[in-house]
């Protein structure tokens, strides 16, 4: 049984944690009946769980109520206060994981570290010319990339993001930016 769930401690808090040697690392994977996740969020978040259950109810109104839902993680939402009520038990297991937390991680996963450009979708679509990086087309337009290296090119249909591996962490911001400009966004 976990006694407590601490999302993101801060640095000097994971230093201490390390050291005891009583703490473990979640990687983030929670294994529960959809229903008991909705009841667990309910518990804290009943009207952020009322509007998924109504969501599930009827997709149609996904883009009615998405937009209005509270922005926190599940594990704000759910994993902290589930701890806190004895509701969360800590499995041990032995295998390979992956964090895919920005796109330099999922070039890596799709398992090339060849140079040249990397594509998640119809490889046909994308054309590079001594450029490396990820690609993400869209299905019914071509991507031409010339003369970049670790290029992150993402064309969702609403939107088309151009950025670096290395900035690829900033697209939280202009995802903000966007959605308080009133615009498209990259989801």
């Amino acid at each position: 049984m976990a006694l407590r769930f601490v999302e993101k401690p801060s640095a000097e808090v994971a230093e201490e944690y390390c050291a005891s040697g009583d703490f473990r690392w979640n990687a983030g994977m929670f294994l529960c009946r959809p229903g008991v996740l909705l009841d667990l969020l309910a518990a804290g978040q009943p009207h952020f769980a009322a509007a998924l259950r109504g969501i599930a109810a009827d997709p149609a109104r996904m883009a009615e109520v998405w937009p209005t839902l509270p922005r926190i993680s599940v594990d704000h939402a759910v994993a902290e206060p589930a701890a806190d009520a004895g509701r969360v038990a800590v499995v041990p297991a032995a295998f390979g994981w992956e964090d895919i937390g920005d796109f330099a991680s999922l070039r890596t996963l799709l398992g090339t570290d060849e140079p040249g450009l990397t594509v998640l979708g119809d490889p046909a679509l994308v054309h590079g010319l001594d450029s490396t990086g990820l690609v993400v087309p869209r299905a019914d337009r071509v991507v031409a990339v010339v003369g970049l290296e670790d290029v992150v090119v993402i064309d969702t249909g609403d939107a088309l993001l151009v950025t670096t591996t290395a900035r690829a962490q900033d697209v939280k911001t202009i995802v903000a930016r966007l959605e308080h400009a009133g615009e498209r966004h990259l989801t």
